[in-house]
């Protein structure tokens, strides 16, 4: 459930991203996700190889960044279909 913040009206559920704009913005967020779909393929590949330290430590760094990139990404999307009209 969105909670509503106050004084910023956009962030209540009855507000609506005018369409132009939610077009652009899914359109941002799809390129994010193909973009963000490199860096995860890119993470596991390296996890198949024998990495040693501190190379390890730095693949264990590059997951968590992209996992959080990845929840933050799904959060604007589901932000966009919640605040716009279709």
């Amino acid at each position: 459930m969105q909670k509503a913040i106050p004084g910023n009206p956009a962030s209540t559920p009855e507000a609506v991203i005018p369409e132009d704009l939610a077009l652009e913005i899914r359109k941002l967020a799809h390129d994010l996700s193909n973009a963000l779909e490199i860096v995860v393929q890119t993470g596991y590949l390296l996890s198949t190889a024998d990495l040693k330290s501190p190379a390890s430590d730095w693949l264990r760094m590059l997951d968590t960044g992209t996992q959080k990139a990845l929840e933050i990404n799904m959060s604007l999307r589901n932000f966009i279909k919640m605040h716009t009209s279709r």
